[in-house]
């Protein structure tokens, strides 16, 4: 074994493994911590379903572990023999630090890491998602048997949370608060977003997500239908694709059918995030999904623009109502409308918020701040 100059065996590189359900989201959400892990001195493995993004994830110089594993699924025989890969590849691997993100993740991933003696334990919840926010009659059955696992797997590592709704029902189920952090999103990089002059042309309201219900998407319709009906100058832009494994997504005939009546512009899936809020005035998200703290909201604060969102957990975190935006009641049409009309009719209210939403975004959200944080927890474990 090589020695370090003093003649001691030189310290063992800590392993870390993050699982994250799909490759997209590693690069639109994750990407820059695994980089920065890694130039810290750990050893990055991402395990991921690997779709369209695998490349981007290797090129920033990490390895990748393919491993498929539907998110909607509720099948026991697929699910048992998912977890029996993914115990073998924990095995395998033998990490020393695994960061799982989302509820699937955290659930699986916590049993697999059982088997792993040394293996100490990080669950992101990037909010609670469909399953505690529907009423459907698959919801309700399933998030008591989810609530109780969560319980029981969360317990022996630490949470990570991004609101404090979050972290309060964690509690509520019983996890101890000092086994709870709470590190407000992904984090956006400032130097990307930067506040732009507001375009010319009528104002456009850009809502840019996954198109589920949950989110909100009716609602922005709805609303942008009752402005045309009323004769207010605007553009509705909805940016985002339909997520076929959620049972809350959109169809993409629901999409069609509103852009052939008018009502929106539809941009699909944008990849030029800056561009699109530099061509925008304003950014709404109603959603009611249970969210942690919104990524498009955050970046739209960072690019100085004001913001329309729902008084909902995670959506209230970027969201100070009058300061840098306005917030409605969840599920409200009307009230969405007139909050959009406000903001739409007012440009230097609009340009106000927009500058106040950038220092909070400053404050609160940089991307480096968030990744400190995070490798700060990764320390505290292994130290």
């Amino acid at each position: 074994m090589p020695t370090a100059p003093d003649g001691n065996p030189p310290p063992r590189t800590r392993k870390l493994l993050l699982f994250i359900t799909e490759d997209y989201y590693v690069v639109s959400h994750r990407l820059p911590l695994a980089v920065a892990a890694q130039a810290g001195g750990y050893d990055v493995t991402i395990v991921t379903r690997v779709r369209n993004c695998g490349d981007v994830i290797r090129r920033a110089g990490l390895r990748v572990i393919p491993f498929e594993n539907a998110r909607s699924s509720l099948n026991p025989f697929s699910d048992l023999r998912a977890l029996a890969r993914l115990i073998a590849l924990y095995r395998r691997e033998q990490p020393d630090i695994v960061h799982h993100v989302a509820m699937k993740p955290v659930l699986y991933g916590s049993l697999a890491a059982k088997t792993v003696r040394r293996a100490r334990v990080v669950n992101a919840l990037a909010g609670m998602g469909w399953l505690f926010t529907s009423e459907n009659g698959r919801a309700r059955w399933l998030k008591p048997i989810v609530r109780r696992a969560l319980k029981r797997l969360a317990a022996s590592g630490l949470t990570i949370v991004q609101n404090p709704d979050d972290r309060a029902m964690l509690v509520e189920l019983g996890l101890n608060p000092s086994r709870i952090r709470l590190i407000p999103g992904a984090g956006v990089d400032l130097n990307v977003f930067r506040p732009t002059a507001a375009p010319n042309g009528p104002p456009t309201v850009v809502m840019a997500t996954r198109l589920l219900w949950d989110k909100g998407v009716g609602e922005f319709v709805a609303a942008a239908r009752l402005l045309r009906a009323r004769g207010v100058d605007a553009r509705f832009v909805l940016a985002g694709e339909p997520d076929p494994q959620n049972p809350s997504s959109v169809s993409a005939d629901d999409v069609r059918g509103w852009t052939r009546e008018g009502i929106v512009e539809y941009a699909g899936f944008v990849a030029d995030m800056p561009g699109l809020l530099s061509r925008s005035h304003m950014a709404c998200l109603p959603s009611y999904y249970g969210e942690g703290v919104p990524k498009s909201l955050i970046e739209a604060a960072a690019a100085g623009r004001a913001i329309v969102t729902a008084d909902a957990p995670g959506c209230r975190e970027v969201v100070r109502h009058g300061y840098n935006g306005l917030l409605v009641p969840p599920r409200s049409v009307t009230e969405l409308a007139a909050a959009l009309e406000r903001l739409i009719l007012d440009p230097v209210l609009r340009e106000e918020m927009g500058h106040r939403g950038r220092l909070l975004a400053e404050q609160r959200f940089g991307q480096d701040t968030i990744i400190r944080q995070t490798l700060a927890l990764y320390d505290e474990l292994t130290a």
